[in-house]
Parts: structure tokens; C-alpha cells; sequence
């Protein structure tokens, strides 16, 4: 499974409540590395290119649930293996 898919997983994953919470915790974050980015501290650029990506999906998932076109997903137990 590749890292864009496993983090998919865990916001669908994730209940709305969760969801919304995520969102306002990427967004500081986006705020404090394009503080620092205009400040000449940030040294991994890439660090706001994935937050905002990362805020776009959570919000595509909470527009799909409003819409019906998703359902939120339980949370299921990993196998286990023997």
C-alpha cells in the first residue's frame, strides 16, 4: 500500500468530529511554516505543499460524506497474524 492510500485510509477512517479537528490543526500548521517560510527559518519547504494536500483531502472526504456519495468508515481491527 503507498503512503498517499494509507493516510486515505485513515481519514476515511475518521469520524467528522475527527476530521474537522485535523483541519484546523493543518491549517496552524500551514500558518506557522508559511510564518517561518517568510521569515527564512523553514528549511523543508515541502513541509506546506503537503499540509495544504493534506487539508484537501480531509475536506473532500467531510464534502463526500455531506453529500452521500461516502459513508464514514468503522474502524476495523487488524488481523492477526499467525
Amino acid at each position: 500500500m503507498t503512503k498517499t492510500n494509507a493516510l486515505m485510509g485513515n481519514i476515511r477512517e475518521s469520524s467528522d468530529s475527527e476530521l474537522k479537528d485535523r483541519i484546523k490543526r493543518l491549517e496552524e500548521e500551514l500558518f506557522q511554516h508559511r510564518l517561518k517560510r517568510f521569515t527564512n527559518q523553514l528549511e523543508n519547504t515541502n513541509l506546506i505543499k503537503s499540509a495544504r494536500r493534506e487539508i484537501a483531502r480531509c475536506r473532500t472526504v467531510l464534502s463526500a460524506r455531506a453529500q452521500g456519495s461516502e459513508q464514514a468508515q468503522e474502524k476495523q481491527p487488524q488481523a492477526e497474524e499467525k
